[in-house]
This record gives C-alpha cells, structure tokens and sequence, in this order.
C-alpha cells in the first residue's frame, strides 16, 4: 500500500513515469497528456484507498459501542442476581408457570384467566384447582399436624367416591407338592369398604394490602392456614365422625367383647377398664390385655391414641418396683412410649368417663382408611367481608375403618 502520510505527494510511480515520458522523443503535447492521465488515475486510486481506511474506522468505532453496550448489560445482570432476594419470594423462580400464575394472577390480583375450573359448567362455582405444588404443601402439612391422618391409610382419588373390596373369611391360598392335584380352597367372603365422604372446608382471609405487598408470601401464608383448618375439621371427624356428610370415626363403629373370628365383620373389639369412669386396682394389667388383644402381625407398627387428660393419668403409673409405665421420648419429634408403643395425642379422643372409649391401640395403618379428591379447589371472594379477600378452599374427604381386628378399644367400664 502506497505511503499516504502526506496526500499531497506524488506518488513514486507517477515520477516515473513523468520522467520517462520526459525522457520519450515523442511529440511535448501527447507527452504531457499522457502524464495527465497518469496522474489523473494515481488520484482516483489515492481516493478510494481513503475511502476504504475511512469506513474500516468507521466499522472499528461501532464495534466498541456494541462492546460498551454488552459489559453495561453484564454488569447491571450481575448486580441484581447479587441482590439478596425480599422474604418469601426466593423461590419463585423455581416454581412453574402454573404456580406462578395462580399465585400471582389469581391468588394476588383475582385475575381468573388460564385457570383450571373444577366445575366444567361454571367456573366460579366450583372453584379452581390448587397447582400442585401448593397441594403437597397443604398435604405435607395436614400430615403432620393431623394426629390420625399421620397414622392411616391414606389414598388419593380422582373422583369424590372410593370402593375397596376386603376378605371377610376363608382361605384362598393352600399347600401341595410339585406333582399332586391342586384341591379347591375355601370359598371367600367378600366385603365393600365405601368411606363416607364430605366436602371440607376452609375460609382464610387476608387484607388486599398484605396481597399486594411483593414480600408478603401468599402460597405459604395460604397452605398453612388450610392445613390448620382441615387438620381442626378432619380430627374430630376421623375419631367420631357421623358417616353422614363426614367420614365415619372410628369410636363411632359397632362394638363389642366378642373376640376375633367370633364378632361381625366391622366392629370392634373393647377390653374393659375394670371400674366404671375409672381404671381398676390392676390399671397395668388391664394396658397389657389391650396390647395383647391386638394380633402380632398388627402390633408391628401399632400406637396409643388418647388425649392429653387421659396420657397425664397413665403417666404416673409405675409398676410394682417404682418404675414409670410411660417412657418419654429421648429424640425430639418422637412420641413418648407406652409399654414400648409409641403415644400419639388427639384431642378429640373423649375424656375418661363411664363407658366412654378414651383409649385406642391398633395398626391404623392396616385398620384406618382415608380417601381424598387429590385436587383442593379455592374460590376467591373479595367482596363479602370488605377490605379482606377470603379464600374458600374445599377437599372432598371420606374416611372409615377398613380392618376391624386391626384396632382396638378401651373401655371405661366393670365388663
């Protein structure tokens, strides 16, 4: 490439060729018009060199722009991924645009566009489906706050009814060599277990300036005060509920003395306490009868249920040589034990009284059944109660005892 330092200086070439045109014998006029066109082309040729130096600054000056545009775009990602994260909201980012939707659209702003409708009819009267996410948290919960749900058999549904058929009786099963016949075993009987089922229902409310504040944790706040409630309502129910509308409790079963293989196919056993309202002079004695009431392939698993009046009673027992019959628990979490079972405290479990059924022992997870819709549905309701939102949240639940020799009872009575 030419040395373009100084435009104006005749290039060497051009010099050249004056001097060997100066140098020619030919004619001074077609000598000096042929180095006017020399120079004439060394100047177009001196333009577009220029032309070219001036666009490749030109591409050189946009292309730092674009690096400045990049490291100011890097830089402001950088510093609000370091930012910490407002309460509540650190996990956002890890739920699904289904969660998000609901939680933000729904939930905060009452928006009901691309929500799942439990009603096919009309969408606001039968609620929206819980993602879930927010459904296992709710279950989680219940779980653990709920005394009988955390020891029964719980199964998920889709619809609002559940049909189990149970052996009552016989034997379909026999031994034989490799070669011999195979002879006819005995016929079984066969029950339907159809828990009892109704809607259960919660109402939180929380004021639309809490929803609308960024930091306030809505599916939290929500799961939980579901759960409380559910877990208050399906108590009561699991241990003495009606069958009508509600699952069928437990102590609302049929009892008798009877033992196993004698009493009909649904009722349940009791071991007398010895005393009316009362326990006797042998209180250990009558603990151990209803221990050993229950089959061993049962016991395996088996726990106490009573209410705390009940448990304060039983723990000061003490056996002929000064010890307690009750053992706390020497993990945190861990229910204290009973004669070596563990004692879980429900509070809807009747005080002692005469012929009352205050104690419970039994496999509840082989003797207790729970059904459940899997889907909660919410209604959103920013009207009734101004400036609250509630929240109406309902579950179908049915519960009833699938096994009755898997649970037995005490009862306060002489015989």
């Amino acid at each position: 490439m030419e040395n373009l330092s100084n435009p104006c200086d005749i290039p060497v070439e051009t010099k050249a060729d004056m001097a060997d045109i100066a140098a020619s014998p030919r004619d001074p006029m077609e000598a000096s018009f042929d180095v006017l066109l020399s120079a004439q082309a060394h100047a177009q040729r001196l333009d577009t060199l220029e032309g070219d130096v001036t666009e490749v600054k030109a591409d050189v000056s946009a292309l730092k722009s674009d690096n400045e545009t990049i490291k100011s775009t890097m830089t402001k990602i950088a510093t609000a991924a370091a930012r910490p994260a407002l309460a509540g909201g650190n996990s956002v980012a890890d739920k699904s645009p289904e969660t998000k939707s609901f939680v933000d659209g729904y939930l905060r702003s009452g928006r009901e566009t691309e929500l799942k409708s439990v009603s096919g009819a009309i969408a606001s009267d039968g609620g929206y489906a819980v993602p879930r996410e927010i459904d296992a948290v709710i279950g989680k919960t219940l779980a653990e706050i709920s005394p009988i749900r955390a020891l029964a058999n719980v199964v998920q549904t889709g619809s609002a009814g559940y049909r189990k058929l149970v052996t009552t009786g016989g034997t379909p099963s026999g031994w034989v060599s490799e070669t011999a016949g195979r002879p006819e075993t005995d016929t079984p009987d066969f029950a339907e277990i159809a828990p009892p089922s109704g809607e259960l229902y919660a109402n939180p409310a929380a004021s639309q300036a809490m929803l609308d504040d960024a930091a306030f944790d809505v599916e939290s706040w929500l799961a939980s005060e579901i759960a409380e409630e559910f877990a208050r309502a399906e108590g009561a129910a699991f241990v003495s509920g009606s069958g009508v509308d509600q699952p069928r409790g437990f102590l609302n079963e049929t009892v008798s003395d009877e033992v196993d293989g004698v009493r009909a196919f649904g009722t349940l056993q009791y071991v007398p306490s010895g005393a009316a309202g009362d326990f006797d002079a042998l209180a250990e004695d009558r603990l151990i009868d209803l221990v050993h009431s229950l089959k061993s392939s049962y016991r395996q698993g088996a726990a106490f249920v009573m209410n705390s009046a009940t448990l304060a009673r039983i723990r000061k027992f003490k056996t002929s040589d000064g010890a307690f019959l009750w053992q706390p628990s020497l993990a945190s979490g861990t229910p204290g034990t009973l004669l070596g079972y563990p004692v879980v405290e429900a509070e809807d479990m009747p005080d002692i009284a005469a012929d009352s059924l205050s104690i419970a022992f039994g496999n509840f997870r082989a003797g207790y059944l729970i059904a459940e819709r899997s889907a909660t549905s919410i209604l959103r309701d920013p009207f009734t109660n101004k400036p609250f939102v509630h929240f109406y949240a309902t579950k179908r639940v049915g519960g009833q005892v699938m096994n009755s020799e898997a649970i037995k009872l005490m009862q306060f009575s002489a015989v």
